[in-house]
This record gives C-alpha cells, sequence and structure tokens, in this order.
C-alpha cells in the first residue's frame, strides 16, 4: 500500500526493504495469518472461505480446511488478487521493529485494522461537525 504524503516522515528511509525482508523472506510470500500466496489469483466466497490451488482444499480466514461449498454458494464465488502487505500490528507507524510488523493479505490487513478505522471515523466526524458549529452555528433542532 503507498504511503500517504503526510505520513512519510513516520517511516525510516530504508522503509521498502524491510518491508520486503517481512513479506518474502519471514513471510516466504504468503499471508502469516490465512496463508494465501502473494500475487495469487483465488476463488472466495463471501463468508471468507477460498479455494487453495496449491492443495486444492477449501481453507477459512485463517487457513485452516474448510467445507466444501455447496453449488448455490459457488455461485457467489467471486476472484481476487492477492497482494502482502508488511503491516504494524500496534497501528504505530515510527515502530518498525520485527516483533510489530506483520506480513499480511489485504483482507487481514483490513479486518485487523477495523476498529482502528472506525475510530479514525469517528474523530473525523467529530472534527466536521466541531468545524460547522465553529462557522457555521449550531445545528437546527428538528
Amino acid at each position: 500500500m503507498p504511503i500517504r504524503p503526510q505520513h512519510r516522515y513516520l517511516y525510516p528511509l530504508d522503509w521498502p526493504s524491510i518491508s520486503e525482508a517481512i513479506r518474502f523472506v519471514r513471510a516466504k510470500g504468503q499471508c502469516e495469518s490465512c496463508r494465501r500466496r502473494h500475487g495469487d489469483e483465488i476463488r472466495q466466497l463471501p463468508d471468507g472461505r477460498w479455494y487453495d490451488t496449491a492443495t486444492n482444499v477449501w481453507r477459512d480466514d485463517q487457513g485452516g480446511a474448510a467445507p466444501d461449498p455447496s453449488l448455490l454458494e459457488m455461485m457467489a464465488v467471486v476472484l481476487k488478487h492477492v497482494v502482502l502487505a508488511a503491516c504494524h500490528v500496534n497501528h504505530d507507524r515510527s515502530n518498525c521493529s520485527d516483533n510489530n510488523l506483520a506480513g499480511w493479505c489485504g483482507r487481514c490487513h483490513l479486518r485487523h485494522d477495523r476498529p482502528e478505522h472506525l475510530r479514525q471515523r469517528r474523530l473525523t466526524y467529530l472534527r466536521r461537525r466541531a468545524l460547522g458549529d465553529l462557522f457555521d452555528g449550531p445545528y437546527p433542532i428538528l
């Protein structure tokens, strides 16, 4: 995932090499959470199950074996492209120690970051409301 310009100063200068080492040396090119391989085109169901072509097994979100889908469930299969990212486990971008970084696919990364995204969204809404109060006056009472 690209680094936003306003956050670039939080990352070390050698971030590209750190990211590559996490994703391809330590994680060996597969997600450390669900074992999806970088660059694969996978078949995924809405409930998160995906088909592992290397072992010909359906897997769940944690990478364990999952039951085969029914014919009706198979109609909802979507093709997804897997991209690994080096992710900060505690959301502190300045902490690039090995135990704070993980090699996750996009799905696992978003699932891990969901509480943080909800917190940021709430702050954004509160900030917008405060700016509205400051410049537009109080909200009308309905």
